[in-house]
C-alpha cells in the first residue's frame, strides 16, 4: 500500500470567504430572519475543513476502472437537505436535463469547465488523466457555499435571504474544480500570498471557463466572480471584481468589498488564512490588465501564460509562493512560449508593475 498526502488545496474552504459569513452572522434587524443563522451553520460547518489534509491508500495492484478519455464523465447527487454525500444520483453522464434546474446547473457547469481545459489547454479533466467529475447539490439546510472537498464538487441553495443557489454562476463552478487542477499541479499552500494566489488562479479560470463557454472577448467579459449569486435585495453584483478589486459590493449587512487592487492596499491580518480571499484582488487585477492588454480571447494568451506557469513552464513554483515569485514565473512562462522581448511578455511584465509588484528585485514585503 502506498499512501498518498495530498496538499490542504484538496479542501478549499469554498467560494464564500469566512470574513463576509461572519458579517451576515452577526448582522441584526427586520431585513434578515434566516440568513444569519444560516451563515452561522455554514460557518460551523466549513471550519474543520480549513485545516483538512487528506490521505489517500492505494492498492498498488488496484484495476484501473476508469478509462482515460477526453470527454467528460459526470455524476450529479442530491443531497436532499442532508449532509450526506455524495447523495441520490439524479443525472449521469449522457442523460436528458431533469426537472431540477439546480442538478442541470451543475451538470452543465461541471462540463463547461472540462471544455475549457480540454478544447483550450489540452488538459483530460481535474487531474489531467480523466477525472470523474462528481457533483453533490441541495447540501445542507441554507448552505451558503459551494466548495471542492478534493474528491466532488458540493453545492449549497443558499439562505434566500442574502444568497440564492450556488449552481446559478459558471465562474463559481470553474472557480472550485481549478482548486482541483491547482492541487494537481502547482499544490500553493492555502495562507498568506500563496493562498491569496491560490484562490487568485481559481478566479481567473473561474472567469475564463464563464468566458469560454459565452464565447466572450476579454473586452465584453464582466469580470466578476459568483456573479449571480446575490439576491435582489443585497446592494452588490458579486463576490469579486476582477477588474476593479473593493467594488463588488457595498451593503449595510455584507460591509464594503475590502479587497485592494495594488500592493498600496495589501491587507496585512491572521484572518482569512492571512487575507486569502481579500489579498488575491491584486493578482487578479494583473491577470485583468494583462488579458485586456492583449485582446481577443483571454483564454488563448493570457490563459495560456497563466496555464503553463501552473504546469511550472516557468520554473517550479514553491509551496509557498509569493505575489513577486509568481509574477516572475509568469514572465517566464510567457518568454518560453513567446519570445522574451515579445508583445506577451512585456504586458506581463507592464500588468505587474501596475499593481506594484516587483518582479526583478523580489517580493515588495
Amino acid at each position: 500500500m502506498t499512501s498518498v498526502n495530498l496538499p490542504p488545496t484538496a479542501m478549499a474552504p469554498g467560494i464564500v470567504p469566512p470574513f463576509l459569513l461572519t458579517r451576515i452572522a452577526r448582522a441584526t434587524g427586520e431585513r434578515l430572519s434566516v440568513a444569519p443563522e444560516a451563515a452561522a451553520q455554514t460557518l460551523r460547518h466549513d471550519r474543520p475543513m480549513r485545516s483538512a489534509r487528506i490521505s489517500l491508500s492505494i492498492d498498488e495492484n488496484r484495476t484501473i476502472v476508469a478509462e482515460v478519455s477526453d470527454a467528460p464523465n459526470r455524476t450529479i447527487g442530491d443531497a436532499r437537505n442532508t449532509e450526506t454525500l455524495p447523495g441520490r444520483t439524479a443525472r449521469s453522464e449522457g442523460e436528458d436535463p431533469v426537472a431540477d434546474a439546480t442538478v442541470n446547473e451543475a451538470y452543465d457547469g461541471l462540463g463547461a469547465t472540462f471544455d475549457l481545459y480540454s478544447q483550450v489547454y489540452g488538459r483530460n479533466s481535474i487531474d489531467g488523466k480523466g477525472l470523474p467529475l462528481d457533483a453533490t447539490v441541495h447540501y445542507g439546510s441554507d448552505y451558503d457555499n459551494a466548495f471542492w472537498n478534493g474528491e466532488r464538487m458540493v453545492f449549497g441553495d443558499g439562505d434566500g435571504e442574502v444568497f440564492g443557489r450556488f449552481t446559478a454562476s459558471v465562474s463559481v463552478i470553474g472557480h472550485e474544480l481549478t482548486h482541483g487542477v491547482t492541487q494537481y499541479t502547482a499544490a500553493l499552500n492555502y495562507a498568506n500570498q500563496a493562498g491569496a494566489l491560490n484562490e487568485s488562479i481559481s478566479d481567473v479560470f473561474g472567469a475564463l471557463v464563464e468566458q469560454h463557454s459565452a464565447q466572450q472577448t476579454a473586452s465584453a467579459a464582466s469580470w466578476l466572480i459568483g456573479e449571480g449569486l446575490f439576491t435582489p435585495s443585497v446592494r452588490g453584483v458579486a463576490l469579486r471584481s476582477m477588474k476593479a478589486p473593493g467594488t463588488a459590493y457595498d451593503d449595510p449587512v455584507l460591509g464594503t468589498d475590502p479587497q485592494p487592487a495594488t500592493m498600496a492596499g495589501y491587507v496585512t491580518t491572521r484572518e482569512d488564512n492571512g487575507g486569502v480571499h481579500i489579498n488575491s484582488g491584486i493578482p487578479n487585477r494583473a491577470f485583468y490588465l494583462l488579458a485586456t492588454t492583449l485582446g481577443g480571447r483571454a483564454w488563448e494568451r493570457a490563459g495560456q501564460i497563466w496555464y503553463d506557469t501552473l504546469l511550472g513552464k516557468g520554473g517550479k513554483l514553491p509551496a509557498a509562493a509569493t505575489f513577486a515569485r509568481f509574477a516572475r514565473a509568469t514572465v517566464s512562462a510567457a518568454g518560453a512560449r513567446y519570445g522574451g522581448s515579445s508583445p506577451e511578455a512585456d504586458a506581463v511584465r507592464s500588468a505587474w508593475t501596475e499593481v506594484g509588484v516587483t518582479i526583478d528585485g523580489g517580493t515588495t514585503r
